[in-house]
């Protein structure tokens, strides 16, 4: 569903939950497609053994915090177009397309050659040594060759969402991980042409389907909407200032969900192994859960830019009821999903510490889906100052525990780590809730501002 302009009536003003779930259908299946592949990774490199493993958890998480912190040039460029074409102002949306992949091939590149020298000591800070530091460092040297096409593609989507025009990066998503999972069974294993990687052929299929993806995702921006390089310096102060909001807060979820990944491979391969499986699944669960959220993102953004507070609250208080529902559903799969999840994912040695911690994780969901929900609605307001100091918050006093727990290594040290990533959750979505209701500080929801 893309939107052209605000001359007429929005979908969302006749059939709002509708056109919610006509935004986000699309939304939750490109979201899933990603952390598909992430389980299919997983599941092929469980079976070269819990060194591997390991070494792809450390990967994986490295490379998650990276993108993750470079999030804002598709939540920037997301909220700024949609803001624009509530204004009607099509000339300046286009232009964001096009400054947000600019920035996306420069940070791209610089990025890459930053790293390299660097690998083999950041998987040693993240408590990796022996086989499973040299297999981590193969698989991220392999991953830096598809950074810049990785960026270009957040940048895309983001501008997509900003259209509201959903199906576009379903498709683009779908077809990228199934030439990812294609690849992974030629690569890591060494099935028919392809050479036998191991875990660094995981990395090497992600980084092509990415390449192949970018492509894609530009060519279907500038069909659509146009090729327009006239962005302005304001414009791109703009997405920078986001930036900085962003990547203080992206930062602070890196370092938080690192401190997890690092004690909990401290505990051992065992404990490391689980947790990687426990992780990878948290993170297919959090992209599913964002599809209401960015859905509302964009409608959010568009009311706001046309100056309507009481539709945009609407939106609010819709996408926070379907999210929650979401997540109620959510932990009544996980709890029925379990010994099916264990057998697929970890290995048999690591099984005993897995239970405990999936429980954890189980129970969290409905909570965890309002942080999500809550996130979606103040990046469409550009309530990004809020975000990052209610990030800060929830990280400071989450890494305090895990510091704690750490001091004192605990029995079922793993489950303790899921208990903590739930308290930080909780406070993630306690403080998204009072930004809305009542509507603490300056909120931008607020009828009286």
């Amino acid at each position: 569903m893309a939107v052209d302009s605000p001359a007429k009536l929005h979908p969302f003003e006749e059939r709002p939950n509708k056109t919610l779930l006509f935004l986000s259908i699309p939304v939750l299946f490109s979201m899933i497609a990603e952390p598909v592949t992430g389980l299919v990774d997983t599941a092929f490199v469980a079976k070269i053994g819990a060194e591997s493993l390991a070494s792809l958890g450390i990967g994986t998480m490295i490379f998650s915090s990276i993108f993750w912190v470079f999030g804002f040039l598709g939540v920037g460029t997301q909220t700024e177009v949609s803001h624009a074409l509530g204004k009607g102002d099509m000339e300046r949306a286009s232009s964001l397309c096009w400054l947000a992949v600019a920035i996306s091939i420069v940070l791209g590149i610089v990025l890459a050659v930053c790293l390299l020298p660097l690998l083999g000591y950041i998987s040693n800070i993240m408590g990796a040594d022996g086989d499973v530091q040299i297999l981590a460092v193969d698989y991220m040297k392999y991953r830096l060759i598809g950074a810049p096409a990785v960026l270009v593609t957040l940048s895309c989507f983001g501008s997509l969402r900003g259209y509201q025009d959903m199906r576009t990066q379903l498709y683009v998503a779908v077809g990228m991980n199934l030439i990812n999972v294609f690849l992974d069974w030629g690569l890591v294993f060494g099935h028919g042409p392809f050479p036998q990687l191991g875990v660094g052929g995981a990395a090497l299929a992600s980084s092509i389907s990415q390449w192949i993806g970018a492509f894609w995702a530009v060519s279907v921006v500038k069909k659509n909407y146009g090729f327009n390089l006239g962005f302005s310096l304001s414009d791109a102060r703009r997405l920078f200032s986001i930036g900085g909001d962003m990547f203080i807060r992206s930062g602070g979820v890196c370092l938080f969900l690192l401190l997890c990944t690092r004690f909990a491979t401290k505990a051992g391969a065992d404990s490391g192994a689980a947790h990687q499986a426990i992780r990878q699944f948290f993170v297919s669960l959090a992209l599913f859960l964002d599809a209401f959220a960015i859905s509302g993102q964009s409608l959010v953004g568009y009311f706001m830019g046309s100056a309507n507070r009481v539709l945009a609250r609407k939106v609010a208080v819709l996408v926070c009821q379907w999210s929650f529902c979401t997540g109620i559903f959510l932990t009544l799969a996980m709890y029925f999903g379990q010994e099916p999840v264990s057998w697929l994912l970890v290995p048999p040695e690591a099984a005993a510490v897995f239970g405990p911690a999936w429980l954890a994780v189980t129970f969290l969901q409905p909570v965890n889906a309002l942080s999500f929900a809550t996130d979606g609605i103040h990046l469409g307001t550009g309530d990004f100052h809020y975000l990052r100091n209610a990030m800060l918050i929830a990280v400071g006093i989450s890494s305090g525990l895990l510091l704690v727990v750490d001091y004192y290594k605990p029995e079922h040290m793993l489950l303790w780590i899921w208990i903590i990533a739930g308290i930080w959750t909780s406070i993630r979505a306690i403080l998204g809730m009072i930004r809305i209701w009542p509507g603490i500080g300056q909120a931008p929801l607020s009828l009286s501002n």
